[in-house]
């Protein structure tokens, strides 16, 4: 049986999936609120079927970030 953090934990989890697919929640925010690291939420979306809203400009400008970095 699920313990209630579980139960919150899930919740939380459910309500980032929702926003980022109604486009109310980029991943940063969906990440937030379901408390998990991107990795994590990107596979949770994978796991439930959850295609990718990420623009083109977006896209790129991670890519930009990314380069800064390395």
């Amino acid at each position: 049986m699920a313990t209630k953090m579980e139960i919150f934990d899930l919740g939380r989890v459910v309500l980032a999936i929702e926003k980022y697919k109604k486009s109310e929640a980029s991943i940063e925010k969906a990440v937030r609120i379901a408390g998990v690291s991107i990795s994590r939420m990107l596979d949770i979306f994978k796991e439930y079927g959850v295609e990718a809203n990420i623009e083109y400009e977006d896209y790129l400008k991670g890519l930009k970030s990314l380069r800064k970095i390395w």
